[in-house]
């Protein structure tokens, strides 16, 4: 197995004890606007990125060309799980309201060339999961599902859309929603993702690690302490190791991990580096430090 070997500063030899899993060409900091940021996710193509604030609070896109940045919202909670199309237009977004201490949710579109905005679901108390399937946005709530189109034409849902309920795993496919839950129902599962090929899902258990499975609930990889993870590709994970101290995070490293169990370290302890996100077309990892500084990582997929 090959040693790796990282061509940029910050990282030179932090990963050598590891089995390279990604060719890495280089890290740059990126500038922001505000001077600290959260990445709440990179476009398909890797050519923009989602900002957000420490709290998921708003969401602005950042063009990595021209370092433009432009607000889509200003809505508490945007940043959560924000979801773009498959053809980088759309943002799928939340939009948390608060009355009498109870926290009501909303699900909505912007259009990145228009710039106008649509409400997808009303307010619910009980959303447990949104995703994008090809051309329609997919929100299940209460365990129902309510698929919403993203352009012009109707849409329906081909895939099965993967969310949390009181801390199970759930499975919706079509009108029917399940206990899923590979692992057992004794766990509580969160950051559950539907493979590229929609052939397996990602997911994470707390205080055990990330797992994948396939549609039947058969675990075909154990990835160990790759929290908040991400695809990349169908065959590679990104996320991050972190650990704290019971009150803060005091260190934390992006990981990539194969389905064969293969790890590289990508950062080193120069930064406390968390919550990355992938490019679709895999040339790209983006992720923001501690300290509210946003990064991307080059990588060469040919």
């Amino acid at each position: 197995m090959k040693k790796v070997i990282l061509t940029f500063a910050l990282c030179l030899g932090c990963a050598t004890a590891f089995a390279q899993v990604l060719t890495v060409t280089s890290m740059r900091k990126v500038s922001t606007e505000s001077g600290k940021a959260v990445v709440a996710g990179i476009s398909p193509k890797g050519d923009y990125l989602l900002i957000t604030d420490a709290r998921n609070n708003g969401l602005s896109k950042l063009d990595l060309a021209t370092g433009a940045t432009t607000q889509i919202t200003d809505a508490p909670g945007a940043g959560y799980n924000a979801q773009i199309s498959d053809d980088g237009t759309q943002v799928v977004y939340r939009k948390n309201t608060f009355k009498n201490h109870l926290r009501k949710t909303a699900v909505l579109k912007h259009d990145l060339a228009s710039g106008a905005a649509s409400q997808l679901v009303a307010e619910s108390r009980h959303i447990q999961g949104v995703a994008i399937d090809g051309d329609a946005a997919v929100t299940i709530n209460k365990g129902k599902a309510t698929v919403k189109s993203l352009g012009a034409r109707k849409a329906k849902a081909q895939n099965p859309v993967f969310s949390i309920a009181n801390g199970a795993l759930m499975m919706t496919v079509g009108s029917r929603t399940t206990v899923f839950s590979p692992n057992g129902t004794n766990y509580r599962y969160i950051w559950p993702s539907l493979s590229p090929d929609k052939t397996r899902v990602l997911y994470y258990v707390s205080g055990v690690g990330a797992f994948v499975a396939d549609l039947k609930g058969n675990i075909v990889a154990e990835l160990g302490a790759v929290r908040a993870p991400k695809w990349l590709g169908n065959n590679v994970v990104v996320g991050m190791h972190d650990t704290d101290n019971g009150e803060v995070v005091t260190a934390s490293e992006i990981v990539a991990v194969d389905l064969a169990g293969n790890r590289q370290v990508l950062t080193d302890d120069s930064m406390i580096a968390m919550y990355p996100h992938a490019s679709a077309d895999g040339s790209k990892i983006a992720f923001s430090t501690i300290d509210g500084e946003a990064y991307i990582i080059d990588i060469n997929n040919k």
